[in-house]
């Protein structure tokens, strides 16, 4: 899609600067956390330090992919981890990477829940999740789940400290911070989603309860690495491997409520409400992606920066910047196409398309990290081995 450079005076509210926190950010787009399956044995590779170097700006934020907290933790092949010293190794270069490009470096911090089989789990154990429900067959086209155990409740500190954990070795490996995983469907959210929790203990049954290992988790992170290290990623209003809520805003209202009482609390990164819309619209002649903008009370009543992602472009992105609907807007699929999305969105530079076949591949390039640059004399130039 080209897009028309702009005057030299006009303000693009994306390309503007944004003090968040501790952190001088030079600009408003954060590249998403997006799994890439291209970490062999569950330990990052040399590979990643390209990829994300690629894409680091001075004072840009970027995301890790998901990172699993613990051997249970995964459900999907090749993801990283950061619950040994190896990974924690492996990670040092990569970050060392993206600060030499003065980017600010994110972990996002995951346990997958039930989202998982038998075969992905430690001595072919059962996937865990706050129910003993499996997610059903149609859930997600072509996936199929084992049946999770139900995680009784003398269990749950492990779990809380296996997050912990996580987020000290992040720190230990080098991250600015780490983001807590709590949406699309995995462990936090299947507790706290109505559609999925159906426990009759204090972790289940009422917004509060079924909230309460979110905010155990929350609380443990922040008392291990500080509230201005840590953020929370939260998708309320998705529907997703049978991980749906009947009060969605409720849900949002309360969770949003509890990350103010860690004052400081870095950020808040949540999930447009696309995924009920299944329509498109038309302007200039091109179909777009209905973008319903539902998240306006977090915004407001979250104390801290917030970050909102879900299938934005430019003009979009813009619009949301300038209203004042959001602080950041969290880039996926765009950016994983474009690495140096910020200098396209700044010159108005036509866009690279992405390759849905290669987004889980686990090939080391090949739609990893030989998306073309406009200027392919960077200084960081696409390895090929």
């Amino acid at each position: 899609m080209m897009h028309q450079a702009a005057p030299a005076t006009e303000v693009i509210p994306l390309m503007t600067p944004y003090k968040m926190g501790p952190f001088s950010l030079s600009h408003r787009v954060v590249l998403a956390p997006l799994t890439r399956c291209r970490s062999y044995g569950n330990v990052p590779q040399p590979h990643a330090a390209v990829y994300y170097s690629q894409r680091a700006t001075k004072g840009g934020l970027l995301i890790a992919e998901a990172t699993g907290v613990s051997a249970t933790a995964l459900g999907f092949l090749e993801t990283p981890g950061i619950w040994t010293q190896e990974q924690v190794e492996a990670w040092k270069p990569i970050v060392d990477a993206v600060h030499r490009k003065g980017g600010i470096f994110f972990c996002q911090i995951w346990h997958v829940g039930r989202a998982s089989t038998n075969e992905l789990q430690p001595d072919g154990q059962a996937p865990i999740s706050s129910t003993d429900k499996q997610i059903s067959p149609n859930a997600v086209p072509g996936e199929v789940y084992s049946k999770p155990r139900r995680l009784p409740k003398e269990e749950i500190p492990a779990i809380i400290d296996d997050f912990r954990r996580a987020a000290r070795n992040a720190i230990a490996a080098g991250f600015d911070g780490v983001e807590i995983h709590g949406g699309h469907g995995y462990l936090i959210e299947q507790f706290m989603k109505d559609g999925s929790n159906d426990r009759a203990d204090e972790y289940g049954g009422s917004l509060e309860n079924r909230c309460r290992f979110a905010v155990e988790v929350v609380d443990a992170v922040v008392g291990e690495v500080g509230a201005s290290r840590v953020g929370m990623r939260l998708s309320p209003f998705m529907d997703i491997m049978d991980c749906a809520d009947s009060d969605p805003l409720a849900l949002a209202s309360y969770m949003v409520r509890e990350l103010n009482k860690h004052h400081g609390f870095l950020y808040c990164h949540m999930v447009e409400p696309r995924m009920a819309f299944k329509g498109t619209f038309v302007v200039d002649g091109r179909k777009q992606r209905q973008i319903p903008h539902g998240l306006l009370p977090f915004r407001k009543a979250f104390d801290g920066t917030f970050i909102a992602a879900g299938a934005y472009d430019l003009e979009e992105g813009n619009k949301a910047v300038a209203s004042g609907y959001t602080d950041l807007v969290a880039y996926g699929r765009l950016f994983l196409a474009n690495p140096d999305l910020p200098k396209r969105f700044e010159l108005g530079a036509p866009l690279n398309k992405y390759d849905r076949s290669t987004f889980y591949t686990q090939d080391p390039v090949i739609g990893y990290t030989d998306y073309p640059f406009l200027n392919e004399d960077h200084d960081d130039s696409v390895v090929h081995t």
